[in-house]
């Protein structure tokens, strides 16, 4: 060995002692005070996500009296959005793995408030498209950027339990949107027709979450896996020190894994071994819940108009099936951390599905609200368990690209299931159509199964190693 290959395996060893040393300390923590901070200010960005989300599948039926689109056009404003996530997830996330965790997720916010706005004030139905579909791209890059900061950040015997808490404070996005939808759409505020104000409140909740955002540190674990060892240090330190006044002792800090030196992120790297059996298993299922759970969101308003119900009645139903939303995702919190994830995505996924053809087969306003609200509270269980188990499975300078990509494979089926599930909505009806998702919710939850690894109570080091 040259003297120069020495010198090179001796800097990378230092990088690989240094940086194993950062996610050690980090998995020593104890839970406090700035674990907490840190959670709820990004949920604040995650909850205006969201409220995208839902947005115009509860106000489908009014933005189709308000512009008088049916058919394909009316398909292209509930999937434009979507259309957007998918390039966002694909091109906004990987940013994350480049410029850090921080850097990206207020480029996602801010793009999402301005176009949202935007989208308030449009004249006409190209407009609303063109809006929604820049909101989008900005709303597509957040949760896989927020979810890889959470992953970084949270120590692995409560990392699913704080994912969960996060998200339980974003998902009261469903019914805040809901009820906005309900309260205004059938009003004109100061003369403005209610839809423009519901997407108006979500541009400017944005915009204040982005400046909440401001004062958060970038993620150690990143800054680690690019070299910068001296920046994680000082945040850790920092950290360290406000668990000591805090807990009163220092943390224990136990033996992780080593982990590689920095490396580019591209897809080359995902796909190949250890991680290219988890990508594809991944990606299969994002693309499959997706189509239950946007496709719910998508269906549920115009299911229940096809049923004869008036607009104001559909609001109102879809409005308290979404309660389930919050209440799901507060239901996972205990779950997350005390069972394996694994069997609480398949199981989740089967149930799911079950109670999809329950809504779809019900006739009377009671079972329509309860088979619809007890569906959102097992998709929330479903959606908290699924992130986590997604984004623990790949090594920090990758973590963020290649969930973005598994992300954008999972809008990508949700931007198309508008044209195709609005057209077997229209053809076969709601139960057969709702049936017809539980038959592939099934088959996913099946391969979760057959092919999902263990991941409950693990170091992010120690997944990412094993095969």
């Amino acid at each position: 060995m040259t003297f120069v290959e020495e010198e090179i395996d001796r800097s990378m060893d230092t990088f690989t002692a240094a940086a194993r040393g950062i996610g050690q300390r980090l998995d020593a923590l104890p839970v406090s005070s700035f674990h907490y901070k840190i959670i709820l200010v990004l949920a604040a960005g995650t909850f205006f996500e969201l409220y995208e989300v839902f947005l115009t599948g509860i106000l489908s039926t009014t933005l189709k009296a308000e512009f008088k689109v049916a058919g394909p056009a009316l398909s292209l404003i509930l999937a434009s959005s979507l259309i957007g996530a998918f390039l966002g997830a694909a091109l906004v996330a990987p940013l994350a793995d480049r410029i850090g965790r921080r850097n990206a997720f207020m480029v996602t916010v801010a793009t999402y408030s301005v176009f949202t706005l935007v989208a308030a004030f449009s004249p006409n139905e190209t407009v609303l498209v063109i809006a929604r579909f820049l909101a989008g791209v900005g709303m597509g890059g957040e949760i896989p950027v927020v979810s890889a900061f959470f992953v970084d950040l949270l120590p692995p015997k409560q990392r699913g339990r704080l994912t969960a808490i996060a998200f339980t404070v974003a998902y009261t996005a469903a019914p805040v949107v809901g009820f906005l939808s309900f309260t205004l759409a059938p009003a004109s505020p100061l003369g403005v027709a209610g839809w423009r104000w519901v997407f108006a409140l979500g541009a400017l909740g944005a915009v204040a979450a982005a400046l909440m955002r401001r004062g958060l540190p970038e993620s150690p674990r990143w800054l680690a896996s690019v070299g910068r060892i001296d920046e994680a240090d000082r945040i850790v330190a920092d950290f360290e020190r406000q668990a000591r006044v805090a807990q009163g002792r220092p943390p224990v800090q136990t033996d992780a894994p080593s982990v590689p030196a920095p490396a580019r992120a591209d897809l080359k790297s995902v796909v190949r071994p250890p991680f290219r059996r988890r990508f594809l298993l991944l990606s299969a299922s994002w693309g499959v819940v997706v189509i239950g759970w946007s496709g719910f969101g998508t269906l549920a308003a115009l299911s229940l108009e096809s049923r004869g119900f008036a607009t104001t009645g559909t609001l109102l139903f879809v409005s308290l099936t979404f309660l389930g939303y919050p209440l799901g995702s507060l239901l996972s919190i205990p779950l997350l951390d005390r069972f394996e994830r694994k069997w609480i995505v398949a199981v989740s996924i089967a149930v799911m599905g079950a109670l999809g053809a329950s809504f779809g087969l019900s006739t009377s306003s009671v079972g329509i609200v309860v088979a619809g609200f007890t569906y959102t509270l097992v998709s929330n269980v479903l959606s908290n368990a699924l992130n986590a188990y997604t984004f623990e499975q790949f090594p920090t300078n990758i973590r963020a690209s290649a969930c973005g990509w598994i992300f954008s494979l999972g809008r990508l089926s949700a931007a198309l299931s508008p044209f195709y599930l609005v057209a077997a909505l229209s053809a076969w009806g709601p139960s057969a159509t709702f049936i017809g998702i539980a038959c592939v919710m099934a088959l996913i939850s099946a391969g979760v199964v057959a092919f999902g690894i263990r991941t409950t109570g693990y170091s992010v080091e120690k997944i990412t190693r094993s095969t």
